[in-house]
Formats: structure tokens, C-alpha cells, sequence
């Protein structure tokens, strides 16, 4: 059995989803919900194999070994330290990430 991770979500990355729920809210507030209750259903998955998710892009410029978990237009960039995931950012996939948007 694989070995489970804990998850932590920074604060940062909580806002996020907050921001995320309040612009899809916008035009639905149902449909705000549910992406946010299956955004947050996916993250939980990081529990378990969360090397599976690919490496950013990014790290290369940043010098970073950050990872990110797709979900719908978001994502939800991440780093492992030991047996702990931390979730530092939800972000609209369109958005360029740079090292002033990391909280450790």
C-alpha cells in the first residue's frame, strides 16, 4: 500500500478557492459549489502518489521543484517536503506564477 501524505493548504491557497468560488458564484452560485466541492475533492488525492502530477513549467525560471494538479481551467500548485504536500496556490491556469506568489 502506497504511503499516505498529509495535506496541508497554506492560507494563501485557501483565498484562492475563496476567489474562485466568489468569480464562478458570479454567474452561478450552484455551479460554484460543485466545482469547489470537486476542486477540493481532488486535492485530497494528493493523500496518496502525489508525484503522479507533473512538474511546473515555471521551475526552471524560478528554480523551484513545485508541482501542479489540473483541475478544470485551475491549478493547484504544490510542493513535497518529507510526507507532507503543501498546496500553496489555486490559480486560473491562464495566470503566470512568479516567486512573490508563494507563501512557505
Amino acid at each position: 500500500m502506497p504511503a499516505k501524505f498529509r495535506v496541508r493548504i497554506t492560507r494563501t491557497a485557501e483565498q484562492d478557492i475563496e476567489e474562485a468560488w466568489t468569480f464562478i458564484a458570479q454567474d452561478s452560485p450552484e455551479e460554484a459549489e460543485k466545482f469547489i466541492r470537486r476542486l477540493e475533492e481532488q486535492i485530497e488525492t494528493l493523500e496518496r502518489f502525489p508525484e503522479r502530477c507533473p512538474l511546473i513549467p515555471e521551475n526552471e525560471i524560478l528554480g523551484t521543484r513545485y508541482r501542479h494538479l489540473l483541475y478544470g481551467s485551475y491549478r493547484g500548485v504544490f510542493r513535497i517536503a518529507g510526507k507532507t504536500v503543501y498546496v500553496l496556490r489555486v490559480i486560473h491556469g491562464a495566470r503566470l506564477l512568479d516567486t512573490s506568489m508563494f507563501e512557505e
